[in-house]
């Protein structure tokens, strides 16, 4: 399984209608996490983000907060974003366009919200464009740094290594409050948030106001 831990320039530069990591002026870093909510590892997630008055976005699968909409309601009584990963994790390239539109459509009758992330980080430059025009005000979120937790060929150590070296000013970093990246994020999530704290950073969430 071939995937950049840190996001290129050039990749950066050949989508930029995308957003993938914020101003490097201020020492803030922005934590995201993919395919909740789950209810073992988003109670953890949010645990883990209280101890730091960490504040975070998740990027919620539909078909996941239908089943359980009381961790979703904690995710935002708790004070994160939240932001749409279609209805049940479709990858773009593999679907015809209005297929993955109306998928997105029905994760939004749950998921209220102007932000999105392809699953994979892969939409057709067509499909993008047609969700612009369903949905004119929302903002599709990439990223900066894959911390690689979903990925079951690379240790805990590994995982943590690619969030520290990788990470700066700015980086919008991937987690997954998923079953698959449990083993992974409870090593990897309590570390990175006591490094970059010590090193003085704090962690924000992204909002459609910030684009």
């Amino acid at each position: 399984m071939f995937y950049f831990i840190k996001t290129p320039g050039w990749l950066k530069k050949f989508y930029n209608h995308y957003v993938w990591s914020f101003s490097p002026l201020q020492k803030t870093i922005y934590l995201s996490f993919d395919d909740g909510p789950h209810p073992k590892a988003t109670p953890f997630v949010l645990n883990e983000l209280n101890k730091y008055k960490a504040k975070a976005t998740f990027f919620c699968i539909g078909k996941n907060v239908a089943a359980f909409q009381n961790i979703y309601n904690e995710i935002i009584t708790e004070g994160h974003s939240i932001g749409n990963h279609t209805f049940n994790h479709l990858n773009g390239w593999e679907t015809e366009n209005y297929v993955y539109i109306d998928n997105i459509s029905k994760a939004g009758i749950h998921i209220h919200s102007n932000l999105f992330r392809p699953p994979y980080g892969r939409i057709k430059r067509s499909q993008a464009k047609l969700l612009r025009s369903v949905y004119p005000g929302i903002k599709i979120i990439m990223w900066s740094v894959l911390s690689g937790d979903f990925d079951l060929n690379i240790s805990k150590e590994k995982c943590l290594s690619n969030v520290i070296k990788n990470a700066e000013s700015g980086s919008v970093i991937v987690f997954h409050d998923s079953e698959k990246a449990f083993d992974n994020l409870i090593y990897t999530l309590p570390k990175v948030l006591e490094y970059f704290s010590k090193k003085g950073f704090v962690f924000e969430k992204i909002s459609a106001a910030m684009i």
